[in-house]
C-alpha cells in the first residue's frame, strides 16, 4: 500500500484518471506533461504521447502518476526486449529509439548547464556506445535476508520500491556474465541456510574470465594496454566505449601542447596512462593508496615511464608547486557529488592553462563548471558521452581554457 500524502488545490480532481500530453523528458528518465498548467512526471511516458495517468503523490508544484495507458504513441516508441522492463529499476529507456536516447542526454546535459550553471552552450549529441545491450562488465545482484533457510528475490530494486525483483538474466550485462549468473545465483541459494543477512554478489567480467571475489586483483586489456584493478572497485563498466572516451579526453588536454598533466582523482591510473605519449609528464593524485600502487604497476607494464602517481588530496599537491602550471593541464574526474570547494580554490590558485572536467553527473558539473568561468576560465568544448544505454545516466566531458579566446 502506497503512503497518503500531501494534496495540493488542484484545477483537477486528482483522483480521477487524467488524459495529458508529454512534452519532455527529466534527467531521471521520467515523462513531463501538464494538466491545465500543472506539472505531472510519469514513468515510462515518451514526448509527443498523450497518456492516461493515474496521479498518487503530490508535492508543492509538481505530481507524481502512474502511466494507465498510452493514447497516441511516439514514433520513436519500440518494443522493449526485456521482459522485466518497467518492473525491474535498472533501465528507464528501453522503449525509446536508441538515436532519440542520445538526443535527450543532450539536451539534458544542456538543460542542467542553463539551470544549474546559468551557462548557456550548444551541446553535441552524445557518443553512442559501440553496444546498446551486453556492454556491463560489471553486475552486483542483491538478496534480501534468507527467510525459513530460503533466498528470494536475487536481482535489483523494483522500480518505485525499496523491494528487490528477481532478475536471472540482465541484458545490458556481457554475455559472458549472463552465461555464469545461474550458477552464481544457485551457490547463493545453495548457502542460504547459513546465511542471517542479506547480501550484494559481483560479477566482473575481465574479458577473459567472470570473476565473483571482489577483493581480487584483475587485469583487463583496453585499446591496446592492460590494467590491474581490484574487483570489487571502481573500474568503468563500459569496456567497448572507453577507447573512445581515453582518445577525446586526450587530444582535449594536449591540444595545443601542453608539458604536464595533472590527472586528479585519477584511480587506478587509465586516463593519464591512456594520454601520457603526449605529455613530458604526467603526475596523478589519489586518496586511495592501494589505488596509487596499482597505478604504478599500470604505468610500467603499459610503458608509461613518464608517469608518477601521489597519494593525497590534490589541493595539498598543488599548494607544494611553486611553477609551471602554464604549461599545465588538469584533468578531473571527480565522485558524483563533484568537487569540494577547497579543491576548487587550490586548482584556481594553481592556475592550469587548461581544466578537462569528467563527469558522471552533469548536474554538479554545471555547478563546478560556474566556478571556473567566474574564476577567469573559458569553456572551449563540452562533449557528452553515453556509458550507460537504456539508462538515465550520462558521462560528459568539458574542457576549459584560462581566459583565451572565445566560449562554444
Amino acid at each position: 500500500m502506497r503512503k497518503k500524502f500531501f494534496v495540493p488545490e488542484l484545477p483537477f480532481d486528482p483522483q480521477t484518471p487524467q488524459r495529458l500530453e508529454i512534452d519532455a523528458l527529466t534527467n531521471l528518465g521520467l515523462g513531463v506533461g501538464r494538466i491545465e498548467g500543472w506539472v505531472v512526471m510519469v514513468p515510462f511516458a515518451l514526448p509527443g504521447e498523450e497518456v492516461e495517468v493515474k496521479l498518487w503523490r503530490h508535492h508543492r508544484n509538481y505530481s507524481e502518476a502512474d502511466l494507465l495507458q498510452v493514447l497516441r504513441p511516439s514514433p520513436h516508441r519500440i518494443q522493449a526486449p526485456c521482459p522485466l522492463f518497467t518492473h525491474c529499476g535498472g533501465c528507464q529507456y528501453q522503449h525509446l529509439r536508441y538515436e532519440e536516447q542520445l538526443r535527450w542526454k543532450s539536451l539534458q546535459v544542456r538543460e542542467a548547464f542553463s539551470r544549474l550553471g546559468g551557462i548557456e552552450v550548444e551541446v553535441p549529441l552524445a557518443w553512442p556506445s559501440p553496444r546498446e545491450y551486453g556492454y556491463r562488465s560489471k553486475i552486483t545482484p542483491h538478496y534480501q535476508r534468507p527467510r525459513e533457510g530460503r533466498i528470494e528475490a536475487i536481482g535489483f530494486v523494483r522500480h518505485g520500491s525499496r523491494r528487490l525483483i528477481d532478475v536471472p538474466h540482465c541484458p545490458l550485462a556481457t554475455p559472458a556474465i549472463n552465461d555464469a549468473l545461474p550458477q552464481v545465483r544457485e551457490q547463493a541459494r545453495a548457502q542460504a541456510a547459513t546465511q542471517r543477512k542479506g547480501a550484494t554478489l559481483l560479477l566482473r567480467d575481465t574479458g577473459e574470465e567472470v570473476v565473483c571475489d571482489p577483493k581480487r586483483r584483475v587485469e583487463s586489456e583496453i585499446a591496446d594496454q592492460r590494467f590491474s584493478f581490484v574487483a570489487g572497485d571502481f573500474f568503468q563498466n563500459n569496456p567497448f566505449i572507453l577507447p573512445a572516451l581515453w582518445a577525446f579526453v586526450a587530444e582535449a588536454a594536449s591540444a595545443p601542447p601542453v608539458q604536464e598533466l595533472y590527472d586528479v582523482y585519477c584511480g587506478v591510473g587509465t586516463f593519464g596512462i591512456s594520454a601520457a605519449s603526449r605529455f613530458q609528464r604526467v603526475i596523478g593524485i589519489e586518496l586511495s593508496p592501494a589505488a596509487v600502487r596499482l597505478a604504478s604497476e599500470n604505468a610500467q607494464r603499459n610503458g608509461a615511464h613518464n608517469c608518477s602517481f601521489l597519494h593525497g588530496k590534490a589541493e595539498e599537491v598543488f599548494a607544494q608547486v611553486a611553477s609551471g602550471s602554464a604549461e599545465s593541464a588538469v584533468l578531473i574526474d571527480p565522485p558524483r557529488k563533484g568537487c569540494e570547494r577547497d579543491f576548487l580554490d587550490a586548482l584556481f590558485a594553481f592556475a592550469p592553462r587548461r581544466i578537462v572536467y569528467v563527469a558522471c553527473d552533469p548536474a554538479t558539473q554545471a555547478r563546478d563548471v560556474r566556478f571556473c568561468l567566474d574564476a577567469g576560465y573559458v569553456l572551449k568544448a563540452i562533449q557528452p558521452f553515453d556509458l550507460f544505454p537504456q539508462t538515465r545516466h550520462i558521462e560528459n566531458v568539458v574542457v576549459l581554457e584560462r581566459g583565451e579566446g572565445e566560449s562554444v
